[in-house]
């Protein structure tokens, strides 16, 4: 029997953990969560292949859905796609992150003449990851309106959940080599490295093998609907158990066209054993994150 939600506790307690942390959920403003699911809907030029959303709920519903599940720790992961909206982004991230204890304080940044700004500003904050899509907003990391921004976010060891893989569709600016050349630069960066860096695998893990503090996200990696998309080479997962200590639970909550328990199931036909899951779905993640914040309060105040 498939694993369904409401077990997904269970499955969790028999692990022997006391939930589960993940490195990759996305809220955004309502105004743009609406616009973002007419895209999934649509099937548009950045999906580029039918995506039926398994979740549509608001705010509230959606932090009710991952604490019933038992997610004691989750990012916000905004993202931008265009200069001038960062910063919108990012207060109402704050926001949230304020309203519910869970929620990690995420932000993010864009090429623009503002960033090394509005970061620093956000390294002096509460700010605990960040997260850059390239994929959605088609820069190259190597811009030199970046150059300080990621100097600044290498010492101070924050976070950054990077999309700079090609799936689903690509464009002139994704895939491993810029995220090489950014390495090279910036070594000490902390890259969570998205989706495992579908569908070029095996070069983004070689990255997280390479460099002693990018990690990978197992975000909708082997589920059914990735596994006919992008499907993984079979022959890198020991290498893939080695980095046992890096590779952290993504789910994608709540854009995904199944529903959340599929990811978890998807990890453990794996066979990669119940230390790996240990480590993937709580270690790596509140190692990565820090720890489990304020008790969870009831509903969601001012996340509308």
């Amino acid at each position: 029997m498939s694993l369904r939600d409401e077990d997904v506790p269970g499955w969790w307690t028999a692990l022997g953990l006391p939930g589960l942390v993940d490195a990759h959920v996305h809220f955004l403003p309502p105004p743009v969560m609406r616009r973002v699911r007419e895209q999934f809907d649509q099937a548009g030029p950045l999906i580029g292949r039918p995506w039926p959303l398994h979740y549509r709920g608001d705010d509230e519903e959606c932090v009710a859905r991952l604490r019933a599940l038992g997610v004691r720790r989750f990012t916000a992961l905004p993202y931008a796609h265009r200069p001038g909206i960062a910063t919108y982004l990012n207060d109402w991230a704050a926001d949230l992150a304020r309203d519910v204890p869970e929620v990690l304080a995420s932000a993010t940044f864009y090429p623009e003449e503002s960033a090394a700004g509005y970061v620093a500003d956000l390294l002096a904050g509460d700010v605990e990851v960040f997260k850059v899509h390239v994929q959605v907003g088609d820069f190259d990391v190597l811009d030199p309106l970046l150059h300080e921004v990621w100097g600044m976010v290498a010492d101070a060891a924050t976070p950054v959940v990077l999309h700079a893989n090609s799936g689903p569709v690509g464009n002139r600016h994704t895939g491993p080599e810029p995220v090489r050349a950014l390495l090279r630069r910036h070594p000490s960066l902390t890259l969570v490295l998205a989706h495992l860096g579908a569908p070029e695998y095996a070069e983004f893990l070689a990255l997280a093998e390479e460099f002693e503090r990018v990690h990978l996200d197992t975000t909708m990696a082997f589920t059914d609907f990735f596994e006919d998309l992008a499907p993984y080479p079979r022959e890198l997962l020991p290498r893939l158990a080695d980095l046992v200590d890096r590779v952290v639970l993504g789910s994608d909550f709540p854009n995904i066209p199944y529903a959340y328990a599929h990811q978890l199931e998807a990890l453990e036909r794996l066979g990669l054993g119940e230390e790996w899951l240990r480590a993937v779905c709580w270690d790596n993640g509140l190692r990565l994150f820090g720890g489990l914040g304020r008790p969870a309060a009831e509903g969601v105040p001012g996340a509308g």
